[in-house]
This record gives structure tokens, sequence and C-alpha cells, in this order.
């Protein structure tokens, strides 16, 4: 009995052993097919060069609809194409030029935000993908939204059922 106790735990050694090897053989030829980045040039490619990439509205009364140009300009050599630019939420809509901007060339990108239903602190991003290194570039606003007065309903409830 104790022989095959042995005899199995030798046998599950020896296949144990030899699937590590395996794994560590394609570990190794996975590293063999990995990109360096250290090679890659910015020549020939556009560059976002943002004036500004956060915008503070400050405060805002709930149910305002603020806008801010976040301005930018193309100091690459090649021509700068937004492929696509959303909003973190419904409330915030950004309008990209539809437009290629050539090198040394300056543009905007039309950011609005939509503040009713929204109260409080409020922080949103835009994400833009464009042709540049690295491709994707974040624009953040942020504004103080003061919530609606509703002190006309609230006096009204306080009085319901309070007869003397």
């Amino acid at each position: 009995m104790k022989k095959s106790v042995f005899a199995v735990l030798g046998l599950s050694m020896i296949l144990g052993l030899g699937a590590c090897n395996n794994a560590s053989d394609k570990i190794k030829s996975d590293d063999d097919k990995k990109v360096s980045v250290d090679n890659v040039t910015t020549e020939g490619t556009p560059v976002f060069k943002f004036e500004e990439e956060s915008y503070d509205f400050g405060q805002i009364n709930e149910g305002d609809q603020v806008e801010h140009d976040f301005e930018f300009t193309n100091t690459g050599d090649a021509p700068l194409i937004i492929t696509s630019a959303t909003g973190s939420c419904g409330c915030t809509v950004p309008n990209p030029p539809k437009e290629p901007i050539a090198p040394g060339e300056s543009s905007k990108i039309l950011v609005q935000f939509n503040s009713s239903g929204k109260a409080g602190n409020q922080q949103k991003t835009v994400t833009i993908n464009a042709n540049t290194v690295p491709a994707t570039t974040m624009l953040r606003i942020s504004a103080q939204v003061t919530p609606k007065d509703q002190s006309g309903e609230a006096a009204t409830e306080g009085t319901e059922g309070a007869e003397g």
C-alpha cells in the first residue's frame, strides 16, 4: 500500500514539473511577440497641445446650461483627425471639429454641460480619440451646482393635516 502511495506521489510530481516546463516555454515564446515602444517616434504624427485640459464653471444654478471652448493647436507634423469625442454622461456634450487640423493650425472643442437634475459638486470628463500618440486625451469640467429652491413645496408639506 505504501509503495503504491509513493508511486502515485512520484508520478504526480513528475507530471507537475513537466507541466511547469511547458508553461515557462509558453511565457518565453510570448515575450518574443512583445513590441517595444522605445523605438516609436512621433515623426509624421499629429500632437494635441491644449491651452488647458480642465475647466471649472464655478458656482452655477441647477438647470443652467453652460459651455466652454477647449482650444488646441496641432503641434505635430501630420494632420490631426479626431475620430470620436464622448462625454462621461448625457449631460456633457462635446462638439469637436469635423475636418482634419493641419500641422501648426488651431481649433477648438466646444463642451456643453446641462445641470438639469444635477446638484452639488459635479465633475465630468470628455474622452477624445484621435490619430495622436497617445490616442486618447481626457478633458475635464467641473461645477458647483446650487439646487433649485424648493421652499414653496416644503412649506405646504409642513402644514398638511395641521388643523386647529
